[in-house]
């Protein structure tokens, strides 16, 4: 039986209970957990490491009043990567590569720091929304334009890591499926395919942790206009 390439994106099932929930539970049991020593192995120094760097960088443009939000960023970096990452491995399935599962995500967050804008400076979240100095025929035009772009923020950053996770798994698998096919009729054309297979793995590498990385980027780029 043929199947279609997008049947990897369908959510697997076992006894009729969805598998997408022990994917999203699985990569917690993936990290070792840190102890009250004071000299720790490299596996927990390492992640003890990438963890303090990647919250000096992202909290640095935010006051202290966002920083209340490092723990929830830096736990959701972490989290996307790792599922991203396993979702490269034969047999597995990603969740991320779910518009539903990616708009869980953004529009709780993204509504969480609006929220907070209006109630803590209401005059300056609604500023945004008209720039300054704006001639008076078009302020009901642009406060419409600025208003649809900041509804649009969530459903962006969702369908921006779907729509590049679900392009790279199917260039994968489009390119593995020539591989395997050219072998027997053109040995030397399928290793050079093959090549092209283990430099696009290592390209969907890159995009796995710079995709989690821009989505919680823009996340604290939401927090700062609203903090």
């Amino acid at each position: 039986m043929m199947l279609s390439f997008f049947d990897q994106f369908a959510s697997p099932t076992y006894m009729g209970i969805p598998l997408i929930a022990v994917a999203i539970a699985l990569p917690w049991t993936l990290y070792p957990t840190p102890t009250s020593r004071w000299l720790n192995n490299r596996v927990l120094t390492l992640q003890g490491w990438f963890i303090n760097r990647f919250t000096q960088q992202l909290l640095l443009p935010l006051n202290v009043g966002g920083h209340k939000w490092a723990v929830l960023f830096t736990s959701l970096m972490v989290f996307l990567i790792t599922i991203n990452m396993l979702g490269l491995l034969p047999y597995t399935f990603t969740p991320t590569t779910q518009l539903s599962l990616n708009m869980g995500i953004a529009v709780p967050l993204w509504l969480a720091t609006l929220i907070m804008g209006m109630r803590n400076q209401p005059t300056a979240a609604l500023g945004h929304l008209l720039p300054e100095g704006t001639p008076v025929p078009l302020i009901p035009v642009l406060i419409i334009i600025e208003t649809i772009s900041l509804f649009i923020r969530p459903l962006a950053l969702g369908v921006r890591l779907t729509a590049n996770l679900t392009a790279g798994h199917l260039l994968i698998q489009l390119i593995a499926t020539a591989a395997f096919v050219l072998l027997p009729i053109m040995p030397t054309v399928a290793i050079l395919t093959a090549t092209v297979l283990f430099l696009l793995t290592l390209l969907e590498v890159a995009v796995a942790m710079i995709q989690a990385y821009v989505f919680v980027l823009l996340l604290s780029l939401y927090l700062q206009e609203n903090v």
